[in-house]
């Protein structure tokens, strides 16, 4: 079954992708996570994933994981912050993981969890946005473009502001780029695990907000996954 191939998550030691990772372990899929030599791994150890140590802003390292997977396999990157060099992993470090995966010719789905800001919706940030998150997302859009232009088969995830309590379960993707408001990891974890199931999802770059805590000034159209 394609939900059954090894899953391999980038950013997986906190937030969504360690609520992705328990998802997946709980409906049974073999799971890896590419953590840096200094990441707490006993949460993901606990619920069966696989730890391969390396650090997205090298290249070689992030073959390495890669070539731990014997045949095909998923990614999920929800890579963010900075190294230790004080290089930004939202560019550098995803762009590595992409080019990687496609040169791979194994990876299926990919899988990229960004921000809201990036890509079409950056000509509807806030100035207050724009001066708090502006660099990062700036970042992310150029992981964005570099996906984008492999032929990867690929699903941007754009969430608003995260929120770390309990999923609520109306968590919603849209297409309309104009969209603000908040999400809860666990939900953007929920909708995740479904973009991975769903193909109507392939090429398409969403907005992921809390139906309950978003605001437009257009209609809010919902993206129905399977």
């Amino acid at each position: 079954m394609p939900d059954m191939l090894p899953l391999l998550i980038f950013g997986a030691s906190r937030g969504v992708g360690l609520e992705l990772a328990r998802l997946e372990r709980a409906a049974g899929r073999p799971v890896a996570a590419m953590l840096r030599q200094q990441s707490e791994a006993g949460h993901l150890q606990e619920i069966g994933v696989e730890i391969l140590r390396g650090d997205a802003l090298s290249q070689p390292d992030i073959e390495q994981a890669l070539a731990c997977l014997s045949g095909p396999f998923d990614v999920v990157s929800t890579l963010s912050g900075r190294g230790e060099s004080g290089r930004l992993v939202d560019d550098e470090g995803n762009t590595n993981v992409i080019e990687a995966a496609a040169a791979s010719g194994r990876a299926e789905r990919f899988v990229f969890i960004t921000s809201m800001g990036c890509g079409d919706m950056a000509a509807y940030r806030s100035e207050r946005a724009i001066a708090a998150f502006g660099a990062v997302v700036d970042a992310k859009t150029l992981a964005e473009d570099r996906l984008k232009e492999t032929g990867l088969d690929w699903t941007i995830l754009r969430p608003g502001g995260l929120v770390s309590e309990p999923a609520t379960g109306n968590g919603l993707l849209t297409r309309n780029p104009r969209v603000h408001g908040f999400i809860h990891r666990a939900d953007v974890a929920l909708l995740a695990f479904r973009v991975l199931r769903d193909p109507a999802t392939s090429r398409h770059a969403f907005a992921v907000v809390d139906r309950n805590r978003m605001s437009c000034d257009t209609p809010v159209e919902p993206f129905s996954l399977a």
